[in-house]
This record gives C-alpha cells, structure tokens and sequence, in this order.
C-alpha cells in the first residue's frame, strides 16, 4: 500500500501529465488558422476583378458590331418598303414571318429601303414621302439627336438576348448601336437642306402599325 506521501507524490504527478482541455482547444485552432493561412491565396481587389466575369462595356459592343455586322446584315436584309407596307397591309403576320425578325412575343422588326422626296425634320423626325404606298401611310426617318428603339440591334437578326447577362445589357446593346449611327451618319447629315429633295435611305423599323412608319436609318443620300 502506498504511503500518504507515495500517494501525494503519485496524484502530483497525474496531475502535471494532464493537459487542460481548452490548451488543447486553443493548439488545435492555431493548427487550424495556420493551414487556412498556407492553403488561402490573398489578391487584390483589381487582381479579383480581372480573373472574374468581364463586365459588358456598351460602347465596345458598338463599336465592334455597327458598321463590321449590323450595317451589312440590313444591307442584304432590306426590303422595298412599298412591297413590305403592301405585305403588311394585307396580312400582318405573313409578312412579318417572310421579311421581319422577333425576339419571343415582341414585335417584328425589318430592314427596309426606299426613295421619297424628304420633307422638314421636326422634332427629330424626317418625313418622307414615298411613292406606292397605301393611302395614309406615313413614313419619317430619325434624324435625331435622341435616336429611339431597339430597330437596328433586331432587325439585324443575329444579336438576341441570350447572348446577354439580363435585360439591362440588352437594352444598352441597342442604345450603344443607336449611339454608333448617330455618330458615324447624322454627325455629317444636313437635314434641313435635304428638304423637298428626292433621297434614298435605307434603315430598319420596329412595327407598331403599318400605317406609321418610324425608321432607324444607317445611309441617306440624296439621290441622282
């Protein structure tokens, strides 16, 4: 049997062997903190946002697709406008399955042109009257500044909204088109002197009614 003393030495040292449970605790959490830290790569905010998503940029997408893809897919697209006000006149959406473009439910566009003698720009709006056309129909070219609608970036039928991260790029897609025309053709166009000349144009238009014709033009001249 042990002695008191024996006994006491014995409990003294069980007891210098024990280790407290939260030095345990706080050993394992620094092993922990310490392979977060080896294993954790730190970046900069700019390196973050360069390896992420890129962000759409408007302005480039104007410029990259205007005059190298929107302007030659109207071109080959465009239909006299007589005939398509005619198609359109006798049935909306044959003529809209044969020479328009839509995006889901919204409205056919189409890529148009024709020859008229071009009225007084008001408003931002140039008439023009056009020979063939069912009586009534009127017909006006945008000449801005304000360009509106979504005519161009539709009717050039190969920009859809998929290809886009929701509605707002979208919509600014069309904005940046618009900008881009506005910039490569009415910065030169007098329209004022235009008025009472015979021109020629070529463009595209979002149907509303086909009594009213609001082109988005990317060439006027006047004609020979």
């Amino acid at each position: 049997m042990s002695t008191p003393t024996e006994a006491q030495e014995h409990a003294g040292s069980a007891s210098r062997r024990r280790i407290p449970a939260r030095w345990i605790a706080a050993a394992l959490g620094a092993l922990l903190l310490a392979a977060i830290g080896f294993s954790t790569q730190y970046r900069s905010t700019e390196s973050a946002a360069a390896s992420g998503p890129k962000r759409f940029d408007p302005a480039a997408f104007g410029a990259q697709n205007y005059e190298s893809k929107v302007v030659p897919a109207i071109e080959k697209k465009a239909v006299e406008l007589p005939v398509l006000v005619r198609a359109l006149a006798a049935d909306k959406d044959a003529a809209g399955e044969r020479y328009g473009v839509r995006q889901g439910t919204g409205p056919y566009s189409f890529a148009v042109k024709g020859t008229g003698e071009a009225g007084t720009a008001k408003s931002g709006l140039m008439p023009v009257t056009v020979p063939d056309l069912p009586e009534g129909t009127r017909v006006s070219l945008q000449v801005g500044p304000a360009i509106n609608g979504t005519a161009l970036r539709d009717a050039a039928g190969y920009i859809t909204f998929g290809q886009f991260l929701n509605q707002v790029e979208y919509a600014d897609a069309a904005t940046a088109l618009n900008n881009q025309m506005r910039q490569k053709l009415l910065t030169t166009l007098d329209a004022p002197s235009l008025a009472g000349k015979k021109i020629t144009f070529v463009g595209a238009f979002s149907l509303l009614s086909p009594s009213v014709v609001t082109i988005t033009p990317i060439s006027i001249e006047e004609a020979s």
